[in-house]
């Protein structure tokens, strides 16, 4: 049995994906914007996590080998979080990681 994988249609960047799909021009509109401000809150979150994660590094003056063996993660995940790598980490991640340092996250919904 063989396997179809030949791209038929890429995208362009900027384009609007859900126009592309066949929705109707302002439903495709209002669906992008409603993504596009999904993605910005999840990376606005992410921020904060890793802000406070950060914070907490610096405030106990630990080296990133000393802070991944407290968070039980590699040395290298630590550095990601140092520099906000926010696309390498799911929320709960980092949440469960400041649970491990005593800080447990409280969600507030506005």
């Amino acid at each position: 049995m063989k396997i179809d994988t030949e791209i038929r249609h890429v995208t362009k960047p900027g384009a609007n994906l859900f126009l592309e799909l066949g929705f109707a021009p302002a439903e495709a509109k209002r669906l992008q914007a409603a993504s596009r401000k999904q993605i910005n809150d999840t990376q606005l979150l992410k921020q904060q996590l890793m802000d406070e994660l950060s914070t907490w590094i610096a405030e106990h003056h630990l080296k990133q080998a000393e802070a991944a063996e407290i968070l039980m993660v590699s040395r290298p995940r630590v550095s990601d979080v140092v520099n906000k790598k926010t696309a390498k980490f799911t929320i709960d991640t980092l949440v469960e990681m400041l649970s491990r340092v005593g800080k447990p996250v409280k969600l507030s919904i506005g």
